[in-house]
């Protein structure tokens, strides 16, 4: 099991670019190591990296996505970026992981990260994908996610985001995205460290630096306050 997967960003949109470097940012497990405008610059980093996962956009000048993938001998595992949905069947006839269609959000990159990693781990027989479990102890939680397994110390854990369908473990070492409800996480951890103040959050009760009208601050980071859930909050802090 690799501690980082090596990613490349090859889209000739701006836009496009950023969203997906701050998306790779959000993934402890990933690590960018270059950013392409074209499919020739995406060849030099090819090149010059071990590259583990490839998001690709299809519609580039010069070159086009697919036209790339064909071209490449020894090919990373690749999801396309794409705006166009006709491009689906010829996408996956080149053995493709995922399709990813834009404008997607950050729980369906997730989702296709996941897939990305699943193709890199050697499978045995009856071997399925496992799905994302956690399981507490009196001073940790453990968390599986991303084909592995996170030990989150209580003293490490600053605040939970939630998502959609997914959280982000927000600690002192990195950030760990699994597919969660907040609510269930809720019922997990224990009260007396633990506290939700917002639909999307749940913090660290020790933590907690200030409160004002709408938000608390948690190891600097500002956080809103719910109003359903602010009269509960001031008790426990009074």
């Amino acid at each position: 099991m690799k501690e980082k997967y090596n990613v490349i960003i090859v889209d000739d949109e701006y836009l496009a670019q950023k969203l997906l470097q701050d998306y790779v940012s959000k993934m402890d497990a990933l690590q960018l190591v270059a950013t392409c405008s074209n499919a020739f610059e995406a060849m030099n980093a090819l090149k010059n990296n071990q590259v583990d996962i490839m998001f690709l956009d299809i519609q580039m000048p010069d070159l086009t996505g697919l036209e790339l993938v064909k071209s490449l001998e020894h090919k990373p595992s690749i999801i396309f970026t794409t705006a166009y949905s006709e491009y689906a069947v010829d996408a996956f006839n080149l053995s493709v992981v995922d399709y990813l269609l834009k404008p997607f959000d950050f729980p369906r990159f997730v989702q296709a990260v996941n897939k990305a990693i699943g193709a890199e781990l050697p499978k045995t027989k009856g071997d399925d994908l496992p799905h994302d479990t956690i399981s507490r102890s009196n001073d940790f939680i453990t968390v599986k996610a991303d084909y592995k397994l996170y030990k989150i110390n209580y003293d490490d854990l600053l605040f939970i985001e939630g998502q959609h369908e997914y959280v982000t473990f927000h600690t002192t070492q990195r950030r760990i995205t699994a597919l969660f409800a907040l609510k269930d996480l809720e019922e997990i951890l224990p009260k007396d460290k633990f506290v939700r103040v917002h639909k999307s959050y749940i913090v660290s009760f020790k933590q907690i630096q200030d409160l004002d009208k709408s938000d608390v601050t948690v190891a600097g980071t500002k956080i809103p306050v719910g109003a359903s859930y602010r009269d509960e909050l001031l008790a426990r802090l009074q």
